[in-house]
């Protein structure tokens, strides 16, 4: 890190951290020392810089190897990683061509590679005059889908909706929020829209904390589809609920909210601690838990159980490009086994007659459908309890064959979307008293 921060040479960090390091963006934001000295404006285009590198790369990285005649060598990655700065700047976020330019160029000055200059100005000052033609011709959605992915949500849905998934992942995710009651006045003053799921929507981008409302707890963000599950139970005033792996608890608020008394366990201290002050700033009550979900048990079954289970996140690439980046096949089993764990886990710890919902942000069928068939097929006292739209005030399409929840990101469209969910609605027999 360079003595003066910039928003750039911050940005170049947590590329070469995501790329480079396999870290989560979240996390190396979190732990950026760089970004924690930029203005609020520098780290808002800190984060956009590095988040249209991420949602463009397979783009870039094409345009970046039609310019040069040999790879660079591993010892100038990062060289690599000031083109793909300099790129996303030109061609995906508009900035004059001069500033993108020269900026990077300093960039590799200040990081060590002087003899690369050269390099860099000759390639963003090519791309600069022929970049947009060129990207107009290339195919966005599959260039910046890995390919295992691709395949995974052809197969799943049809290479038509496969493409409108990759095609909705290519735009920055808005901000929704759910509000605490009633929600009329407030569309103004936020300057949101209300969809018709009732959430409310506004523009990606600005400090979150410094929005109407947000000091007082009228609201908490929450995207528009994780909203949907906790309505799968129905009224929860007065019931004993326990949210499982319940952090950063936008659920646990949710449940709270409806008159629950809500029991939110996750293994994290530290984001438990997140959930405890977003739950006060709301003025609402849980009794936090942190153990593991797999062995923890309560004192008294309980009359619900919410699984909102660790998964690969890949309905939620709108709002975490580095997803498609970080995660492998490999993954898709290791979480399935995790949440097959949590699955019976969650059926002891239900009441004969009480509900669990099974949820996760993941577009893969081996984390939704195949779990709940498995646990239903594994001999456990469980059955589906099937939606319908009309019950949970969503459209029929959102709801699959067999009355579960599945929201895809390019639903919502004229809204900007809404991030991919499954849900399952599932019913512990009375008879296993």
């Amino acid at each position: 890190m360079v003595p003066a921060a910039t928003a750039r040479h911050v940005a170049l960090d947590l590329i070469g951290a995501v790329l480079g390091r396999e870290r989560p963006l979240d996390e190396a934001i979190d732990d950026s020392a760089g970004m924690a000295t930029l203005s609020l404006r520098d780290r808002a285009f800190a984060r956009l810089l590095v988040a249209t590198v991420l949602r463009r790369l397979g783009q870039i990285d094409a345009l970046i190897g039609s310019c040069l005649a040999n790879p660079l060598p591993p010892r100038a990655a990062q060289v690599h990683d000031i083109l793909r700065l300099g790129i996303a700047q030109l061609l995906f976020l508009h900035t004059p061509a001069h500033a993108a330019v020269a900026t990077s160029v300093d960039l590799a000055q200040g990081r060590g590679f002087p003899a690369h200059k050269g390099l860099v100005n000759a390639v963003l000052r090519r791309l600069s005059v022929e970049g947009p033609e060129r990207a107009a011709t290339q195919d966005a959605p599959l260039l910046n889908t890995p390919g295992w992915l691709w395949e995974s949500w052809a197969r799943q849905y049809g290479s038509e909706t496969a493409r409108a998934i990759a095609t909705a992942h290519l735009r920055e995710a808005p901000l929704d929020l759910t509000l605490r009651g009633d929600a009329s006045g407030w569309c103004e003053t936020l300057a949101a829209t209300r969809l018709p799921t009732g959430t409310l929507r506004r523009p990606g981008g600005g400090a979150v904390a410094m929005l109407p409302g947000y000091a007082e707890g009228v609201w908490w963000v929450q995207d528009a589809a994780a909203a949907l599950p906790v309505r799968l139970f129905g009224n929860v005033a007065g019931l004993q609920i326990i949210d499982m792996c319940a952090a950063p608890g936008g659920k646990t608020a949710q449940l709270a909210d409806g008159g629950a008394f809500v029991t939110a366990v996750d293994r994290s201290t530290r984001r438990l601690e997140r959930l405890s002050a977003n739950l006060k700033r709301l003025s609402l009550t849980a009794a936090a838990v942190a153990a593991d979900a797999v062995t923890w048990r309560p004192e008294q079954p309980a009359d619900a159980v919410l699984l909102d289970a660790p998964c690969s996140a890949t309905g939620a690439i709108r709002r975490h490009p580095d997803v498609p980046h970080l995660k492998r096949p490999a993954d898709i089993a290791r979480l399935a086994a995790i949440q097959d764990r949590l699955l019976h886990a969650a059926v002891e710890m239900l009441r004969p007659g009480g509900t669990l919902v099974y949820c996760t942000c993941s577009l893969e069928a081996e984390e939704g459908p195949c779990r709940v068939a498995a646990l239903l097929g594994s001999g456990v006292p469980i059955e589906r309890q099937p939606i319908t739209g009309d019950e949970c005030d969503i459209p029929q399409d959102w709801v699959t064959a067999e009355g579960d929840l599945r929201t895809l990101p390019f639903h919502l469209a004229e809204h900007d979307g809404i991030d991919g969910f499954y849900g399952a609605r599932l019913v512990k027999r009375a008879e296993a008293a």
